[in-house]
């Protein structure tokens, strides 16, 4: 049976991307760092729709985790070859670049750019053997535009679109894609912390998205109808881009 992994599956937009993902008929693995009981959550309700998931806990930043977990899945689920690879894990810690420190600033860094980095690297060797892969890349508009209080964040979302526009010319005779999605301000408990009356006067659309608008474009991405679709960069902003 076909699987998707999706890191940082268990809350928000990676919650909403495993029951899309589901819906595709895919088996996903729903992959957590620490937040085991709202993974559980999701692998329930993916189980309730018919559908099969399974949990795999490690840290995206931490390479030696990494490849430890994938071999794991390799070896114990053969008949479960990953062809979809989300790379959605991330959080914020924002401050003024006057103001932030090293830990702020290199945390962020590694769990969105090491991160990406790392999963990637060790799911894309069997999609080149098998010759179809499909890489999805969560991140952002301030990767696009940059946003104050934000340099850690928008310089390791930067970072994977221009990682994902190389490695996309580099797999593509292969039959692999890459691409990202780029939401705007969007429903979470990401962005639970933001003044919305303020801030949503700021998007042409007046509100903010939900991590299930999101998810949608994940999955189409994800889809062969995407077949000819790489390298690109979608936004899902309600019209905020400047």
């Amino acid at each position: 049976m076909k699987s998707a992994l999706v890191t940082g599956g268990s809350r928000g937009i990676g919650r909403a991307v495993c029951l899309e993902l589901t819906k595709m008929g895919y088996a996903v693995i729903i992959n957590y760092l620490s937040n085991e009981e709202k993974a559980k959550e999701v692998k329930a309700m993916i189980e309730q729709q018919g559908g099969t998931a399974f949990l795999l806990p490690f840290d995206v930043a931490d390479s030696e985790a990494v490849d430890k977990a994938l071999l794991g899945w390799e070896t114990d689920y053969p008949d479960y070859p990953i062809e979809i690879l989300v790379n959605n894990a991330g959080s914020r810690k924002d401050n003024l670049m006057i103001f932030m420190d090293n830990e702020d600033w290199h945390s962020i860094i590694a769990m969105h750019l090491h991160g990406f980095f790392y999963v990637t690297r060790r799911v894309l060797k069997n999609m080149l053997i098998r010759r179809y892969g499909r890489i999805v890349n969560v991140v952002s508009l301030s990767g696009l535009k940059g946003l104050p209080g934000q340099t850690n964040y928008s310089a390791a979302k930067a970072g994977i679109i221009g990682a994902t526009k190389a490695l996309a010319q580099e797999v593509a005779r292969k039959n692999v894609t890459v691409n990202a999605v780029a939401p705007g301000i969007i429903h979470t408990d990401m962005t639970s912390d933001l003044d919305e009356t303020q801030l949503k006067s700021l998007i042409p659309m007046n509100r903010f998205g939900t991590a299930e608008e999101v998810a949608s474009i994940v999955a189409f991405l994800a889809s062969k109808q995407a077949s000819y679709i790489t390298g690109e960069v979608i936004s899902v902003n309600g019209g905020l881009y400047t």
